[in-house]
């Protein structure tokens, strides 16, 4: 399962400037929610990582 974490950060986008604003089931939503959150700016950047939940490696 693919999850979504949408933050705001810096220009430089610095992993010390980040701001988390939620997790999301799919990007668009992300999207979404920076948009009407107002989240884009000219001195800030939307971070949207994307992590895998549930995951099982055999050795």
């Amino acid at each position: 399962m693919k999850l979504f974490i949408l933050y705001q950060t810096d220009f430089w986008k610095s992993k010390t400037s980040r701001v988390f604003f939620g997790i999301f089931d799919s990007r668009s939503k992300a999207m979404d929610c920076a948009k009407y959150n107002g989240l884009f700016c000219s001195n800030a950047k939307v971070v949207i990582e994307e992590v895998t939940l549930n995951i099982l490696e055999e050795i």
